[in-house]
């Protein structure tokens, strides 16, 4: 189990935020802490111990005023550390090549490929076309409904048809180099994981995935390990003390070396 850092930005700025409360209208979010900080100083400080295989994600739409403040600081922090993060939150075909460029190590895509609530098959072909299928991470975040996990696109409000499953991970695999899933229900919570989700994903022997939601203590990183079959990978946003929380970012990185 590898730590994930992850640099949330929303309205300009370096934020930890409930994920289930994100709202485009009013570029609105309940807060659980704005950094002083910009991105490329986060960028440098996981440069420092070479911690890759992280996200940057731009959490507002681009018809935000804020949008082209969020993507400077995107690509401050990607400038900062050439290939060390992935880059997400309104990439298409259109504008991958910017944010690889930019320096990153992939384009994390959710909305482009699941368009109008269903799996848009021509657009997966586009992203593969523009970005390369070894440089493309797609986003199944999603969220349980019916005692299913449907993916959810547009910053995570919007419900697809697509439910989470063995069949789909071996499908969309084929596509792509690695998962991000973000459990929402329970993002930005802390206050533990969403175990069935994370079972779901350890059950499934493919392509590296990184679970993100819910851990706001160490009972949590050992829970994700078992429920997880120890091949999650993880990101700690809102628990890490690097963002105000509990959590000892230098006390994860042992947990997840054991």
């Amino acid at each position: 189990m590898r730590f994930r850092p992850c640099i949330d930005i929303h309205n300009g700025k370096v934020k930890q935020i409930v994920g289930g409360s994100l709202r485009d209208k009013g570029d609105s979010a309940r807060e659980n802490f704005v950094s002083g900080q910009d991105g490329e100083w986060y960028a440098n400080f996981f440069k420092k111990d070479n911690i890759r295989g992280g996200h940057i994600i731009l959490l507002n739409p681009s018809s935000s005023p804020y949008y082209e403040a969020t993507r400077q600081q995107a690509f401050k922090a990607l400038r900062a550390w050439p290939g060390g993060f992935g880059a997400g939150g309104g990439i298409t075909d259109k504008n991958a090549g910017e944010y690889l460029e930019a320096g990153a190590s992939h384009v994390i895509v959710t909305s482009f490929v699941f368009k109008d609530g269903l799996l848009n098959y021509e657009n997966l072909k586009k992203m593969v076309r523009a970005a390369g299928r070894e440089r493309l991470i797609l986003d199944l975040s999603c969220r349980c409904r019916d005692g299913q996990y449907y993916i959810v696109t547009d910053r995570w409000q919007k419900f697809t048809d697509v439910i989470l499953s063995h069949k789909v991970l071996d499908e969309l695999a084929k596509s792509c180099d690695e998962f991000l899933v973000h459990a929402v229900d329970v993002e930005g919570k802390a206050q533990g994981i969403e175990e069935g989700l994370a079972q779901l994903l350890g059950s499934w022997d493919g392509c590296p995935v990184t679970y993100a939601g819910g851990v706001g203590s160490y009972a949590d990183l050992e829970t994700l390990r078992r429920c997880g079959r120890n091949r999650l990978d993880v990101t700690v946003g809102s628990a890490l003390d690097l963002y105000g929380g509990p959590v000892e970012y230098r006390e994860v990185l042992k947990l997840c070396d054991k």
